[in-house]
């Protein structure tokens, strides 16, 4: 049965956007894209694009309509910026829920300068809170899940697993224990992740003051390429991002490895992070979503050990970086149509079949990073990327990366706004 209900997908041109809105659309809702396109701007400011070749939205989402039949709408809109654009769509479209990818990213592109995180916090700060008012403002029963990030709790050991978002302590009033709940005490260790703090105390304020049930999602380092639906045509494709500031650890040494380049391990390599699968993304928000009304499962949050695992710092690291992505994009390119030409289907199914079919998929779009990097070459031994794939942090294997098809399992945080918090009058 068709299920004709709205959402609005904010960001929905990005990395983890787009997928979303696929997967979205492919499971009966009716998708709104919300993007200014200002990714696509970055790529141009930093002389770097993606190692997939995307194309144009436009394109994209007509090829999207002709393979599924299904038509997703795109705005054109800075939320940051036109807030009365904003209220006015939202009114207009009604959306059951507002999925929020909508922000810069990338947490050393918030630290190259003062200009940088500028932007960053005015974009991320003023977009979060417009929405918020938006919704207030339009009086509907609007559910917002927001993509957070594991990063809000810094990257240090807590010698505990990290509360679901809160935190029990005991406060001596007059002598008397009294028991309260908190909020887990934030350590962001970037303008990016400062900025998603100041998120959760946006969340806070709006659900405690207007009851807006929201889900911000806490989780770590989403790696990998496609999802079932970009696969089904190469107009589709979703984003690679390789270099030093969009380009996470997994996708910068999976391009080493490919053309030979000594792996960039930072510092002793003993870094320790979870990293889901943007298939598993797409499919945790779809599912969160259809439970909208319902309490998530909670699982522990195990805490990273030292610093987040990445490259050297730093963005595009001059033209031995340009030279290792040219290596690779014509071979990328030329490989694309054969891979996703096997990869055309029906719509996906919904329910357990689909659940099952989504784990069987998984190792086949785990192998996408590395048969979109070039051509096999006769006789040649893949142990050596293999094993970059397997122990990114080189042959010490002490940087743990979850598995192909392991999506599944990773464990997230999804800190749920659905009540008043403890308190609220």
């Amino acid at each position: 049965m068709e299920n004709r209900e709205r959402i609005i997908v904010l960001g929905g041109d990005g990395f983890c956007g787009w997928p979303t809105s696929l997967r979205l659309s492919s499971e009966g809702y009716d998708v709104v894209i919300v993007d200014n396109l200002s990714r696509r701007k970055i790529d141009v400011e930093l002389g770097c694009e993606s190692l997939t070749p995307i194309k144009p939205l436009e394109q994209r989402l007509r090829r999207w309509e002709e393979i599924s039949g299904r038509r997703i709408d795109y705005r054109a809109l800075n939320i940051a910026d036109d807030y009365e654009a904003l209220e006015q769509l939202i009114q207009e479209v009604r959306p059951k829920a507002i999925v929020h990818f909508a922000e810069q990213r990338a947490a050393p592109y918030s630290m190259k300068s003062p200009r940088h995180k500028r932007y960053t916090v005015d974009n991320n700060i003023n977009g979060t809170h417009n929405i918020l008012c938006a919704i207030v403002e339009s009086g509907l029963d609007i559910h917002l899940v927001h993509l957070g990030t594991m990063g809000v709790y810094g990257y240090g050991t807590a010698g505990m697993s990290i509360p679901e978002g809160y935190l029990t302590v005991k406060v001596d009033i007059d002598g008397v224990d009294r028991e309260i709940e908190i909020p887990y005490p934030p350590h962001p260790g970037s303008i990016y992740h400062m900025t998603k703090t100041l998120d959760a105390l946006l969340f806070y304020y709006y659900n405690k003051n207007d009851d807006i049930r929201i889900t911000d999602l806490h989780q770590g380092v989403v790696w990998g390429t496609n999802t079932e639906e970009t696969l089904m045509h190469p107009d589709l494709i979703n984003r690679f991002d390789w270099e030093g500031d969009y380009g996470t650890v997994l996708n910068r040494f999976l391009v080493e490895a490919a053309v030979g380049h000594p792996l960039t391990v930072y510092g002793s390599g003993g870094q320790a992070r979870v990293h889901p699968h943007p298939r598993y993304r797409a499919l945790h928000l779809t599912r969160h979503q259809a439970s909208a009304g319902q309490e998530a499962a909670r699982q522990d949050l195990q805490p990273g050990h030292g610093d987040a695992p990445r490259a050297r710092p730093g963005g595009v690291g001059g033209p031995a970086d340009r030279r290792r992505g040219a290596l690779l994009r014509q071979p990328a390119q030329r490989g694309l149509g054969e891979r996703v030409g096997r990869s055309q289907r029906a719509i996906p199914r919904t329910g357990a079949e689909s659940h099952h079919a989504e784990r069987r998929a998984a190792a086949r779009s785990d192998r996408d990073c590395i048969a979109l990097c070039r051509p096999r070459r006769p006789g040649e031994d893949h142990r050596r990327l293999a094993l970059a794939r397997r122990h990114p942090a080189g042959s010490r294997g002490n940087c743990r990366p979850a598995r192909a098809g392991s999506g599944l399992n990773v464990r997230h945080a999804a800190v749920e706004f659905h009540r008043p918090f403890p308190g609220a009058g």
